[in-house]
């Protein structure tokens, strides 16, 4: 069984972000999925933040439940995340989803040796 922690506290779903994903996983038929947050590497330009519905939470995930919709964060992300608001923007270009983070993000994401190697202007 996965020990399941919920704290509000890691990141926000707001209303309209929820209703958003709600949607999603109904047109899809993911009954049971969450909402997964994470980022990742992007080279130079730092780390980037991405979003998938995730059919299978792990054990050490972080789990926050909004309005039904379970928002899912792996251990290495929640360290950037944490704080975070999860916002559905809609307007004349269409609509999707934003992200607020109260941390500072690094802003290259080469580690010291790609720096030192030349493999990442800039970095280091």
């Amino acid at each position: 069984m996965i020990a399941e922690q919920t704290n509000t506290e890691i990141i926000t779903l707001t209303p309209a972000a929820a209703q958003a994903v709600r949607d999603l996983l109904a047109a899809r038929n993911l009954e049971g999925y969450a909402l997964r947050v994470y980022v990742s590497g992007g080279g130079c330009s730092g780390l980037q933040y991405g979003m998938a519905l995730e059919g299978k939470i792990r054990e050490q995930d972080q789990v926050a439940d909004f309005e039904g919709v379970k928002v899912v964060v792996d251990e290495i992300s929640i360290n950037y995340l944490r704080g975070s608001t999860i916002d559905y923007i809609e307007d004349v270009t269409g609509g999707g989803f934003k992200i607020e983070n109260p941390n500072p993000m690094p802003t290259c994401g080469c580690s010291s040796a790609e720096a030192s190697a030349g493999g990442c202007s800039g970095c280091g």
